[in-house]
């Protein structure tokens, strides 16, 4: 992986940012993710006006983890919540980037679709002027005669970044016309105004074809590494094309293994299902546990209910136990209560009865 140490121009702005992990995919497994910063870094979207490109941006201190320029054909993929990728083929990479909530995730998405489209139709807008420039002039507004003359594009030895332009006249000799009429064009209001237009076209294409040999010359080093990269993948498939033909020749050896690791395979198969067999049971085991579990928890509610029962019952036959009591000693209370009674009634009627004898023995007396 490369990282590239450089300054953002000054023609470029900044006009959305964020915060999030950066990643790019392991260039080995394609399957892998390489975090490439090691805490959250600002992430930024950035337009040329010059160019009228926009960029993802990303840096950690000095450090380009990304430098990514949108195109049309380009698409953010949300792959999580707060995860989402999207693949660059002029990096020959694929980045990822974590956010930390899924509104941020969802921000940049809708800006990364904003740009792709607005950079769709720069493009589209770009092809139109270019096929402007470059194909001649149907019409002259002085009626229906064509232009005699063809623009020349520019070659690339005159592509310097300035505005200069090379002659576009064409040679005498290779059109032969009559001098009046040549004269004619050259002078008329229309032509003038002609070949302004196709002087500003030429500024245009000489301006773009300027940056993109400027792009291209910045990409001359990562296409170098790139290709050293592919040279070690060749050089590590040539390796493995070797190692296979080396094992093509040990092939009753293989055979014989192969033999081996079936009857192996087979063998785990049969230990498998014999498992399987017993995984079963235990499921039946199981569920029957549970049954019995689900009777032991009916069970022992019972048991408390009735444990609860007799503890009340327990309770009421001791107070039960203590009123009888209480009676008992009530009643014995009575019944010694009713003997001094009856000793002193039996003692009064005997005093009665000799009160009686006495009388009676006085009234025979008296008679």
């Amino acid at each position: 992986m490369v990282h590239h140490f450089f300054f953002v121009p000054f023609r470029e702005q900044p006009i959305y940012s964020t915060r999030a992990h950066v990643f790019q995919i392991d260039p080995n497994t394609k399957k892998n993710w390489l975090p490439t910063s090691k805490h959250a870094v600002t992430v930024s979207y950035f337009y040329d006006s010059t160019r009228n490109v926009y960029r993802i941006i990303s840096l950690d201190g000095t450090k380009a983890i990304i430098n990514s320029t949108i195109s049309p054909n380009m698409t953010f993929t949300k792959t999580s919540q707060k995860f989402g990728q999207w693949a660059d083929s002029r990096a020959n990479t694929v980045y990822g980037l974590g956010f930390s909530t899924e509104h941020h995730l969802s921000k940049f998405a809708e800006k990364f679709a904003e740009y792709k489209e607005a950079a769709r139709l720069a493009k589209e807008k770009s092809q139109e002027k270019m096929e402007m420039a470059t194909s001649p002039s149907q019409e002259s507004p002085a009626g229906e005669l064509s232009s005699p003359l063809t623009p020349v594009t520019p070659p690339m030895e005159n592509i310097n970044g300035t505005d200069e332009i090379c002659d576009t006249t064409p040679n005498s000799d290779a059109r032969p016309e009559p001098a009046q009429n040549a004269l004619a064009f050259a002078h008329s209001p229309a032509m003038t105004k002609h070949w302004e237009a196709e002087l500003e076209a030429l500024k245009g294409n000489n301006a773009k074809l300027t940056a993109a040999l400027l792009e291209s010359t910045a990409n001359v080093k990562q296409w170098k590494q790139q290709l050293a990269a592919y040279q070690e993948e060749a050089e590590r498939l040539h390796k493995r094309v070797t190692e296979l033909e080396c094992q093509s020749n040990q092939t009753p050896v293989i055979k014989s293994q192969k033999t081996e690791l079936n009857q192996t395979i087979e063998e785990l198969e049969a230990t498998l299902r014999d498992k399987e067999e017993e995984m079963e049971k235990l499921k039946e085991e199981l569920e029957n546990m549970n049954d019995l579990m689900e009777q032991k928890d009916t069970l022992t509610q019972k048991l408390e209910e009735t444990e609860l029962r007799s503890r009340v019952l327990e309770e009421q036959l001791a107070g039960a136990e203590q009123r009888l009591e209480e009676n008992q000693e009530e009643q014995e209370n009575f019944r010694k209560s009713l003997r001094t009674l009856l000793e002193l009634l039996d003692g009064k009627i005997f005093e009665l009865t000799e009160l009686r004898d006495t009388l009676a023995r006085l009234i025979e007396e008296a008679s």
